[in-house]
């Protein structure tokens, strides 16, 4: 317990430094809970908080911005010999976002590419994670709503695996839906 719990501090810690070098602020600046299903009975729920980077870039036709992302997961899955089982993924994820009509259009394309820790080794009939610890590798269409676009939906691809660190590394992807409410 207490090595996640110190684990859950660093990875908060972590994500707080990477918001911005200009302006050290813990107060996230919104909410998310998602939602997906993976190939052959894997599924995950979610909820996280967002921090923006003071980070913008614009473009001839297109916005770019910056933001992390601290999430807690929970995997279902099929288990060996039968029945369900169940881990617990907490993913440091920062992400960058793309806006066309230099950041007016309600419509974003977002990629990132972060770390994750899962409390034990995914393991099922069809494959075996070889690491608690892995990347999480995040793709995304999203459309921003309500009188300050204060809400998101977003609809992603998610990639899980060490990357070739260890073997065996069968991955895991999931069609994930993330709603955001911003602050």
């Amino acid at each position: 317990m207490r090595s996640t719990i110190a684990r859950l501090f660093a990875a908060g810690l972590l994500a707080a430094t990477a918001c911005s070098s200009q302006a050290f602020n813990l107060r996230p600046d919104g909410v998310t809970v998602r939602a997906g299903a993976g190939g052959h009975g894997t599924a995950m729920a979610g909820v996280g908080i967002v921090w923006d980077w003071d980070f913008q870039r614009m473009r001839r036709k297109a916005e770019l911005t910056a933001h992390t992302e601290l999430m807690v997961n929970h995997w279902r899955y099929d288990a060996i010999g039968g029945g369900s089982g169940q881990l617990t993924q907490l993913v440091l994820l920062p992400s960058l976002r793309m806006r066309l009509e230099r950041g007016q259009s309600p419509w974003f394309i977002e990629l990132g590419i972060g770390a994750s820790w899962m409390d034990q080794l995914l393991e099922t009939p069809r494959k075996r994670f070889s690491t608690q610890w892995n990347f999480y590798d995040m793709l995304g269409i999203g459309y921003s709503f309500g009188e300050e676009h204060d809400h998101e939906l977003a609809l992603r691809w998610v990639h899980v695996s060490n990357g070739g660190i260890k073997k065996p590394n069968p991955g895991q992807d999931f069609v994930q839906l993330r709603y955001v409410r911003r602050f």
